[in-house]
This record gives C-alpha cells, sequence and structure tokens, in this order.
C-alpha cells in the first residue's frame, strides 16, 4: 500500500525539520498532518522511512513527543528544549561498526518504534553541531514553518519565497502605495 500524496506546503527539509513541519497553518487554519497513523505513515514515506519502521499508535506517539521537544528547543531555547529532546535520545544509540567499505554507524533503537523520533532528534543535533545559525523559522508573520538555510550567503527569511515571501513582497508594496 501506497502513502498518500504530501498536503504540505514545505518538505524536503532535513529530519528533524520536516518533522516540525508535519504541522502548519492554510488559511489561518492550523493542519497536522500527525493527526493520525495515516499521516504517520505519509511523513514516514516522504522522508524515505517507510521500510524500516511501522506506522502504528507507538510510533506515533512518540513522533509526536520529539516534535514536541523540538518545538520547544528550536521555538524555545535550547536551555528550555535539552531535557525533551535527551529524553527522546535516550531510546536509542549509535553502534560503530566496521564494514567491507569502512568504518560505519549504525542507529539502535531500545523499541523499534522510537525509531522515527529518535532519528529526528538525532539529526537535530547534527544541524546544531554544522551550523545552528542557519535553522530558521519562517519570517511570515502567520507562518509556523521551519528551514535550513543552504543559501550562499545565508539570509534566506522565507519558507518560500513563491508563498510567504510573495505575500510580505505585496504587503510591503501595497503599504507604500496606500501612503501616496
Amino acid at each position: 500500500m501506497s502513502a498518500a500524496p504530501d498536503p504540505r506546503p514545505l518538505i524536503g527539509e532535513p529530519l528533524a525539520l520536516d518533522l516540525l513541519n508535519t504541522r502548519w497553518n492554510r488559511e489561518g487554519v492550523t493542519q497536522d498532518l500527525l493527526d493520525d497513523v495515516d499521516g504517520l505513515t505519509v511523513w514516514l514515506a516522504a522522508n524515505g522511512l517507510d521500510g524500516r519502521f511501522t506506522a502504528d499508535a507507538a510510533t506515533l506517539r512518540h513522533t509526536l513527543e520529539a516534535r514536541d521537544a523540538l518545538k520547544k528547543a528550536v521555538d524555545g531555547s535550547l536551555a528550555e528544549g535539552a531535557d525533551a529532546v535527551d529524553a527522546v535520545l535516550a531510546h536509542g544509540r549509535i553502534r560503530a561498526t566496521l564494514t567491507a567499505g569502512g568504518p560505519g554507524e549504525v542507529p539502535e533503537f531500545s523499541d523499534p518504534s522510537w525509531g522515527p523520533a529518535w532519528l529526528a532528534a538525532r539529526g537535530y543535533l547534527e544541524l546544531l553541531s554544522a551550523a545552528p545559525d542557519r535553522i530558521r523559522a519562517c519570517a511570515g508573520h502567520a507562518c509556523v514553518l521551519h528551514f535550513y538555510d543552504t543559501s550562499r550567503n545565508g539570509t534566506r527569511r522565507w519558507c518560500s519565497m513563491a508563498a510567504c515571501g510573495n505575500r510580505a513582497k505585496a504587503s510591503r508594496h501595497y503599504a507604500r502605495s496606500k501612503e501616496s
């Protein structure tokens, strides 16, 4: 069975931010992809995790716990979110391995239903290690989406120039034309 199409306006972000982006606003109404197991199926498929993990109630519960923890860390502060993110990370570990291709790492989980949640929390640590200042919330006033700024000069402000960026430009243009 294949997953339904992903209805979210912003996809393809690193796993931690993609998990945060399972909640978005559409015409002033908050949407939540993870309001049921079917939505979890869509999210797992969108991130290539559907073959590794089962979309069930336990996985959904743990994934929502990770989303809440990441939201505290990203939208609040690292100090506020650290304990919650650490609580998710406590359910897995990285095991070092030696393969025919050389050294490797394999994630292991205390319970497989923690896998997607743990991978998202671990991914957040990797983003923090690489460039914490590039983890951003969209500057759109009603937007709740997040992105990892990969622009050359690191000045991206919008989840999407076509959506939030265009609305901001149109709003500024309207304000200027109204003044004159």
